[in-house]
């Protein structure tokens, strides 16, 4: 009878050890990013969201220990769902430029700059040349951001009408189908979007503002700043950053030391 009790507790100490570890839950990282904005965020071929950043946000979730929790959100709510506590941060091609005392921020990771694409036989060559042109860009962006700083007003006066739009993708679709004349976005986003389209497209020479991105949290989080960009740097380190960077890049785009 003895030895039948003693197995009882045993068996009871192992359940209570089960139900344990299954309540306890891995901690979350939920990132929160714009799912229109290949190739730093989007669904995939697959169905399944990907791009450099959520690749980059996925490395540095393991890196911390924590499960990722990819969040899709609104462009121009972005600023709501990071003061609700929805999302730990914003990683998607978040440009710092501009927006410095408007979030907590990581050091800056790469570079990046506003450019212009047009249509391949619209005649437009240089940026100089959108004067009395219909210009598309994303609500609350960096696009719409440089255009409204005083270094861009005389060119954004020169337009016949500046259009804002939710997505990038609807912006280039607009432009095929010759609703606007022109499109003003990242670089990278730029460069992705008109890749084996440079029959349709083209690219304009020059940008309009230089920039720089960064992982936005919310202001005075810094704790969590600390954690993300410890973790960054760790990538950086032992050149996790670099084999991101390259497969959609095909180079390394680094600038976090």
């Amino acid at each position: 009878m003895r030895l039948k009790k003693l197995a009882l507790v045993a068996v009871s100490a192992v359940m209570l050890l089960a139900v344990a570890a299954c309540g306890k839950k891995k901690d979350t990282f939920k990132v929160g990013f714009d799912q229109n904005f290949p190739p730093y965020g989007f669904v995939g071929e697959d169905g399944e969201y990907t791009g450099f950043d959520i690749e980059m946000a996925k490395a540095c979730a393991d890196k911390m220990g924590k499960e990722i929790e990819l969040i899709p959100i609104d462009w121009d709510a972005k600023d709501m769902e990071l003061e609700a506590g929805n999302i730990d941060c914003i990683w998607n091609g978040f440009t710092i430029n501009g927006r410095e005392d408007g979030y907590t921020w990581s050091e800056p990771y790469m570079n990046n700059a506003q450019v212009v694409i047009v249509k391949a036989d619209s005649g437009i060559d240089s940026i100089s040349q959108l004067a009395d042109k219909t210009v598309e860009v994303q609500t609350d962006s960096s696009a719409q951001a440089a255009l409204e700083d005083e270094a861009n007003a005389e060119l954004a006066a020169s337009f016949k009408e500046l259009v804002k739009v939710g997505e990038y993708n609807t912006a280039l679709m607009d432009l095929e189908s010759g609703a606007v004349d022109a499109v003003i976005l990242d670089e990278g986003v730029g460069a992705y979007q008109i890749k084996g389209k440079e029959d349709t497209f083209k690219m304009l020479d020059g940008s309009i503002a230089d920039e720089q991105y960064a992982i936005g949290f919310n202001k005075g989080n810094e704790e969590m700043r600390d954690t993300v960009q410890a973790a960054l740097k760790e990538l950086v380190k032992d050149g996790t950053f670099a084999k991101i960077s390259n497969e959609w890049f095909g180079k390394d785009v680094c600038i976090l030391k």
